[in-house]
């Protein structure tokens, strides 16, 4: 577990529950993976220095100029059309280095977009290294093969299957299930070692609000100054970790023609496309956008938390680092994470938190809001042991008003779905990252976030946070003097859990049978 010494921290708390490993990993089924010795790596390489000259170094001088060296200043991107748009930005400003760390990059309109720009910040001279989770790459070897053969690009895929196809990787599965289990669950993009956004979205559709199925409710936050530069050293770690191969050692030997011909075809779908509305489908000179941000960046200082990685495991410290920020809470601690499973260590958390009279307020999804019903079924026994702990409980409506900044038209989702993981401590301390509240994020995926002291920031993301609990967002779930869970919005009152149809209720019912190892 690594803790960016760049800033000062905010108070440890030394209190941890012995109980909360062993509970955990009970919870998922799962222990430490070993590592596969049957691939080959590749050499050991190193972050560019921080651009000196360009757009984004212009803005990090000014900031270390303002507010000086140790501090960044932060924009939360809480609409889905911003937090694709402000990567758009990054990537086309970026005039010497760019770095993308994502669990998953899907191959549709927002994935094609940003990596058509990528390839073309790369044919402009920027030097660009990609880091990819192997776990849905089946199928898509020769465009991985090509993309690594660009001039001035690297991928690398973590965790990666030796069997390329669907069927060996799954004798591969039942074989190596343990090690095959751990996922790179972290997102991060770095452009010019001057600029970064990290929080909860992966690449693709469901995450920028371009899906007619679905669209998730997610927050980053975008950071120029410091934290940028720090963020290199997190990267450099994963990139050169014994948990990353090459694509070029694992697939198939790339195709020029293959590669020309899927770049034109890129391009072509990119400009015609409906889907993307007024989204910037072209390179742009992002400098006045910038400019004007800077004005309303919210200054402050942070440093990244996240699970490291070694030949032997993965070093699982976030959730520790997790109950540490919350318990620091002296008045208020608001939490919104999509996947909560608190498991006793947790109850018995918020159970002191609300001896010392903090207002403690959870927003996580319904079972209509939720994409995984696994996860709402292991949730659910815990529900009333977190009221009773102190908590107000929330749960999101898969019909939020919100979905008018979660959907980006023309695209209209059937249901809006919760993906953020964030809190807010005291109204000045901020965590924005990957990190779910559920044994799998805890002892078996790799994970990351920022931890932020910026009371102006703190404002903006408390403020997102009451109005996605509020009745037009959200249900208030309540236990009465009886014992029986109710939901409450602003239209109506009911004593069943919110639904989208009769089939949720059904897998639901099935999954909770299931062992919990299961999700």
């Amino acid at each position: 577990m690594n803790l960016m010494p760049s800033v000062t921290r905010p108070r440890p708390v030394t209190h941890r529950p012995a109980t909360l490993v062993v509970l955990l990993m009970v919870l998922s089924g799962c222990a430490g993976p070993g590592l596969r010795d049957d691939v080959p790596r590749p050499e050991p390489s190193y972050a560019e220095p921080p651009a000196r000259a360009g757009v984004l170094a212009d803005e990090a001088n000014q900031i270390k100029t303002l507010y000086g060296p140790d501090h960044s200043g932060f924009h939360l991107l809480d609409s889905s059309r911003e937090a694709l748009t402000w990567r758009l930005a990054l990537i086309d400003s970026a005039v010497s280095s760019l770095d993308i760390l994502t669990y998953l990059w899907y191959p549709d309109i927002s994935g094609n977009l940003i990596l058509e720009r990528v390839i073309l910040a790369a044919q402009r001279g920027v030097r660009v290294r990609l880091v990819v989770d192997d776990l849905l790459t089946t199928g898509q070897d020769q465009a991985l093969a090509n993309i690594q053969a660009l001039p001035n690009v690297e991928l690398r895929l973590f965790n990666p299957w030796k069997s390329r196809n669907l069927g060996a990787r799954a004798g591969e599965m039942i074989g190596q299930m343990e090690r095959l289990n751990t996922r790179m669950h972290d997102k991060l993009i770095i452009a010019d070692g001057h600029a970064a956004i990290l929080g909860g979205r992966n690449i693709g559709d469901h995450y920028f609000g371009l899906s007619s199925l679905y669209n998730f409710h997610d927050l980053d936050v975008l950071a120029i100054g410091s934290l940028a530069l720090d963020a290199n050293a997190m990267f450099d770690h994963f990139w050169n970790s014994e948990w990353l191969a090459s694509a070029v050692q694992l697939t198939t030997l790339p195709d020029s023609e293959k590669a020309e011909a899927g770049m034109q075809r890129l391009q072509e779908e990119n400009r015609v496309g409906k889907e993307l509305g007024s989204i910037a489908r072209s390179p742009l000179d992002w400098t006045g956008e910038l400019a004007t941000l800077r004005v309303a960046l919210r200054p402050g200082t942070g440093y990244l938390v996240y699970d490291e990685v070694s030949a032997s495991a993965v070093d699982q410290g976030m959730l520790e680092v997790m109950f540490d920020f919350f318990e620091q809470a002296e008045q208020e601690l608001l939490i919104t994470n999509a996947y909560i499973i608190p498991g006793e260590p947790g109850i018995e958390m918020l159970q002191r938190l609300s001896n010392r009279d903090v207002d403690i307020r959870i927003l996580t999804n319904s079972l209509a809001s939720h994409d995984v019903p696994a996860v709402n079924s292991h949730y659910e026994p815990w529900r009333k042991r977190i009221i009773a702990a102190g908590a107000e409980l929330y749960e999101l409506r898969a019909d939020a008003a919100i979905q008018q900044i979660v959907d980006v038209p023309p695209a209209t989702g059937k249901f809006v779905g919760l993906h953020t993981k964030a809190a807010v401590v005291d109204r000045r301390h901020v965590f924005i990252g990957s990190m779910n509240l559920d044994p799998r994020s805890a002892i078996t995926n790799t994970e990351m976030g920022t931890i932020i002291n910026s009371p102006a920031l703190a404002e903006d993301v408390r403020n997102v946070m009451l109005r996605d609990m509020r009745g037009d967002n959200a249900w208030h779930v309540t236990l009465s003097a009886d014992d029986k869970l109710s939901w409450t919005n602003d239209e109506e009152t009911v004593t069943s859990q919110p639904s989208r149809n009769f089939l949720q209720n059904v897998m639901n019912v099935i999954f909770k049978v299931m062992p919990r190892e299961q999700f």
